[in-house]
This record gives structure tokens, sequence and C-alpha cells, in this order.
């Protein structure tokens, strides 16, 4: 009964810190709203280039070009091959026919070539294999494991080598951005608990009279630590309510340009579609920011 008491006085004490000490409340929740803001926005960010990332990654691909005279048993059996391999996500297979009426339909203002086809006496394109893969990361090796296949004979030409610059460009972007996301993280994390470590010690000399009393009467520290401790978590509650509510009108504003530059994504949809995601994501730092920011201080003024 006598610890339930002391929990409930200390959960009191809080609240009461919180609200008997406004300026100091409002700058802590504000300084942090900042940093949980900059978080939110970094997941948000890192969201968008995945699905840019994603988008271009489905255009990226590797063609497959048979000779004309490559047998279409062959060609189905390499097919058969490469579905079955965990790195392909998919193989459209164009035919023959397909490849001459594509290449008809792509220069049917060019007299001249379509004049010069008209005069070949049998189609002069092979099939070809348009191949994409789970991880752009993969494509070499698939590339690889074509080169080397069996049925390489009948292969005329593999473009793998044209994209690959592509490639190691999407995978060194997402690298980039995953291993910057992580650096800002940190830094912003840092930056709030220096800050909103100060703006505590300012609420614990204010109430340094009070503290004084307790350490005289025989107070233990973690009933003088736990108000405080208290106060940070409404810190970090207040500063993620009110990041979550800054998000809603800017992500509708973003999102007209974000369906237009990374395409086609409505980051609006996507963040009320995540908002339990995101709002635990913020509690959890939110409130850790806060306790660790109150036991830092509380803990070097009892030191003394």
């Amino acid at each position: 009964m006598g610890l339930g008491n002391h929990f409930k006085r200390i959960i009191r004490s809080g609240f009461i810190n919180f609200a008997r000490n406004p300026v100091v409340s409002v700058v802590s929740v504000l300084i942090m709203t900042v940093t949980l803001f900059l978080i939110g926005s970094l997941i948000l960010v890192n969201a968008l280039l995945s699905f840019s990332l994603a988008q271009i990654s489905e255009r990226v691909d590797i063609n497959v070009y048979f000779y004309p005279d490559a047998q279409e048993s062959d060609i189905f059996a390499l097919q058969d091959e490469l579905e079955t391999l965990p790195e392909v996500s998919s193989v459209d297979y164009v035919s023959r026919e397909d490849a001459i009426a594509q290449f008809r339909d792509r220069h049917q203002d060019d007299y001249l070539t379509i004049q010069a086809l008209d005069e070949l006496d049998e189609n002069p394109l092979g099939a070809s294999f348009n191949i994409q893969a789970d991880d752009a990361a993969q494509y070499a090796t698939i590339a690889q494991y074509l080169e080397t296949n069996p049925a390489s004979f009948s292969i005329e030409k593999i473009n793998y080598n044209q994209n690959k610059e592509i490639i190691d460009r999407l995978n060194n972007i997402m690298n980039t951005v995953q291993r910057l996301g992580v650096i800002l993280t940190i830094f912003f994390i840092l930056i709030s608990l220096l800050i909103t470590l100060n703006t505590i010690r300012l609420a614990i000399y204010g109430a340094r009279e009070e503290i004084t009393i307790m350490r005289l009467v025989g107070a233990e520290n973690k009933y003088i630590r736990g108000p405080f401790m208290v106060e940070g978590i409404l810190y970090g509650c207040s500063a993620t309510i009110l990041t979550i509510l800054l998000f809603i009108p800017a992500t509708l504003w973003m999102s007209k340009f974000t369906t237009v530059f990374f395409g086609g994504m409505d980051i609006f949809a996507y963040y009320i579609n995540n908002i339990p995601q995101i709002f635990i994501i913020l509690l959890v730092v939110g409130v850790l920011l806060g306790v660790i920011s109150s036991f830092l201080a509380i803990r070097t003024y009892l030191k003394k």
C-alpha cells in the first residue's frame, strides 16, 4: 500500500511539475517535436525513395536476344529454367513475330526502314526475353547464369552490361539514403537530448528548494528522481501527439508534389495508412528522449 501511494505521489508530482513550469514544458515539447518531426520526415523520405527506386527497378531489366535460327524448344527450356531461379521475378517471352511487329510499330514513320524490311525474304529478328529480378542487385547473378548456361550458344546478345551502370547507380543510391538516414537520425537525437537535458535542468533548478527539503528529510533518490522522469515522459508523449498532428496538413500539402515527382506515390495516403506504426516509433523515441534527459539531469544534481 505504501509503495502504491509513493507511486501515485510520483505520478501526481510529475504532472504538477509539467503544469507548474509552462514555459519550460512548452520549450521542451517544441524542441522534442522538431526532433520527432525530422525523424518522421526521414521515415517518409525513405518511403518515397524506396517507392521511387522500386518503380525505376521495375523498368530496368535484362534483355536476352536470340539468333533468328534458335530453336523455340531450346528457348522455352531456358525460360523454364530461369523461372525456377529465386532471383528471377518474371521472364517475358517476345516471339520473332511479336519482335518484328514491335519493330514496325516503332519505325512506322521511317519509310526507308520499312521499305528495306519489306524487301527481305524472311524475318531478320530473333526472339527475346525481358527478365526482371526481385532485387536490382541480383541482375549480375542472372547475367552470369545466362552466360554459363549450356543454351548460351543460341543467345546472340545479353544487354546486361548496358544496364549495369543504371543498376549499380540504383544500388548506390539505396545504400547512401539508408546510411544518411541513420546518420541524420543519430545527429538529431543527440541534439534533442542535449537541449532537452538543459531545459529539464532549468525545471530542476526551479524546484531546488523542494529537492533540498526532500533530501534533508531522508527521501530516497528514486523518489526525488521519479517526478522528473514522469515529466520527461509527458514531454515525449506531448511531442509525439503534436508531431503526428503536424504531419497531417504537411503530408496533405506534399501529396500533390509526391504524386508527380515520386512515381505516383501519394504521401498523404501512405501516412494515413501507416499512422499506427509511425506513432509507435515516434512515441518510443520521444519517451526515451524524455526519460534519458530527465535521468541524466537529476543524476547530475543529486551528485552535488
